[in-house]
């Protein structure tokens, strides 16, 4: 009898352990099926590359700025075998922060800061090194390449700053343009910014602190020392004007690698761990139309027409405006985008240009801002990546041509559910207001030495900075190069 219960227990660790084994065998191969889900939510094996473009593919963007891809599982579209997908599979970054820096919950409103709807959250004092003596806060680009610094900016005040000091405020000068900016102190006050100590001026440039120039570097006479020349961009470069002999220390655009960022709208997680919930309405229901676009610029550098028109042949495109044959006047905007949230289903939200992290008003407010799917055209697929909520919309780039683009907007127009998971990121954060003038008067508070862009207009139209074709072709063209480069 004895070596009968010596054999149960020995035969039950057996078969637990086994268990076990089987257990983390299955939880292991999860992983690795999540890295292959397709858009409809079923496996599809990873296909190896076609012949020419087997070659060593480092994981970096295909630009010379060099800057590090985060590779990360993300749903991906049909197209998952194509090289393009190969590199650019990256997750939604929005609202996340570095493995540095604590994860912030903003789901309860009285703890998000001062910048949110609700939040009541003010700044302190920024905390120096004991080592160094430095500000610990990453408030520029060469501190924190990987993010766009807003918030990080919006939360930034001095150490030393005092607003009940006699210390005298900080002179902004703006010789032209920016109207909303009146002389004085007012708009700081009225904005309610962490670090106010600041006044705006249209004259006497010798005095200011910091002269920002709107779209054009004017004369204004002999620089003062220790003066700061800031220019900002609002448009892409190629509806902006050329700088010559100007030596700027800052720039304010759209672009993430501004020193103080200006982005048409700012995307915020209230809890960068979740960006997908539970949808309780279906966004799918009554809409018996399929894509619609409203546009008025029909030669766009970037051949957007031309694609629309493509893409009609496999699916319904209904274009309105001085582009297309259907009407929707700008003076009933209102019924022109109730009928985007009744009727269709896709939006195409295209830019005017494909440029680096030009995402305008036609994805955030015509897009996003209703329910609707936009289909994007413009900036780097990695650029939407970082500036939308995860899964929120379609970049033609994922597709190697507008027909497979219809195939898989036929699927989702058959598939509820696949459908309306793309709007789950509705109720997990907020579009921001990014204060620009807030910053402004804080980063010029800010103790630090100046810099100076060598050449401002390599920075802001360099040779990758925008393309006339799509990033797709150009990324398939820079691969067939390193080949050619590979087999010499």
């Amino acid at each position: 009898m004895g070596l009968l219960r010596l054999s149960l227990k020995r035969c039950f660790l057996y078969v637990f352990c086994a268990t076990v084994m089987i257990l983390l065998v299955m939880n292991v191969r999860q992983k690795e099926l999540w890295h292959s889900i397709r858009a409809d939510g079923q496996s599809q094996p990873i296909r190896p590359l076609p012949e020419t473009n087997k070659i060593k593919m480092k994981l970096s963007l295909p630009l010379k700025t060099k800057k590090p891809l985060t590779v990360i599982p993300r749903v991906r579209s049909i197209t998952q075998d194509k090289s393009f997908n190969k590199i650019f599979e990256l997750s939604n970054v929005t609202g996340t922060t570095s493995a540095s820096e604590p994860i912030s919950d903003f789901s309860d409103p009285s703890k998000r800061p001062w910048y949110m709807k609700g939040g009541t959250k003010r700044p302190i004092p920024a905390v120096k090194s004991k080592k160094t003596g430095r500000r610990i806060a990453r408030l520029w680009p060469d501190e924190n390449p990987n993010d766009d610094r807003i918030t990080n900016q919006l939360m930034f005040v001095p150490s030393d700053y005092d607003k009940s000091s006699e210390r005298p405020p900080k002179k902004i000068m703006i010789p032209h343009g920016m109207n909303e900016a009146k002389v004085g102190n007012e708009l700081f006050q009225w904005l309610g910014c962490p670090v106010s100590n600041c006044v705006i001026t249209r004259d006497n440039p010798d005095s200011a602190d910091l002269i920002l120039f709107k779209d054009y570097v004017t004369h204004i006479g002999r620089r003062s020392p220790n003066q700061l020349w800031m220019l900002y961009f609002l448009e892409c470069p190629y509806h902006t004007q050329t700088v010559k002999n100007a030596i700027v220390n800052l720039t304010a655009t759209y672009r993430r690698d501004s020193d103080i960022v200006a982005p048409y709208e700012r995307w915020q997680y209230y809890d960068p761990r979740t960006t997908q919930i539970s949808q309780t309405f279906n966004y799918a229901a009554n809409k018996t139309k399929k894509v619609a676009w409203f546009v008025s610029n029909c030669h766009a550098r970037n051949q957007r027409m031309q694609y629309a028109k493509e893409l009609s042949k496999y699916i319904q495109v209904d274009i309105y405006g001085a582009c297309g044959t259907l009407r929707c006047s700008r003076s009933q905007a209102q019924t022109c985008f109730e009928m985007l949230d009744l009727d269709y289903k896709f939006y195409l939200a295209f830019e005017n240009s494909n440029c680096r992290d030009y995402i305008t008003e036609k994805f955030f407010v015509n897009g996003l801002g209703h329910n609707v799917l936009p289909i994007v055209m413009g900036a780097h697929p990695t650029d939407y990546a970082k500036s939308a909520p995860y899964r929120s919309y379609i970049h033609v780039d994922e597709f190697e041509s507008p027909r497979e683009l219809a195939d898989y907007l036929h699927r989702l127009d058959r598939d509820d559910e696949l459908y309306n998971s793309y709007f789950k990121w509705k109720g997990t954060g907020e579009f921001i207001n990014t204060y620009f003038w807030c910053r402004v008067c804080a980063m010029v508070h800010d103790n630090r030495q100046p810099k100076f862009y060598k050449d401002v207009n390599e920075w802001w139209r360099g040779d990758d900075v925008c393309t006339l074709n799509s990033w797709r072709e150009n990324e398939n063209r820079e691969l067939q190069n390193n080949l050619v480069i590979k087999e010499d």
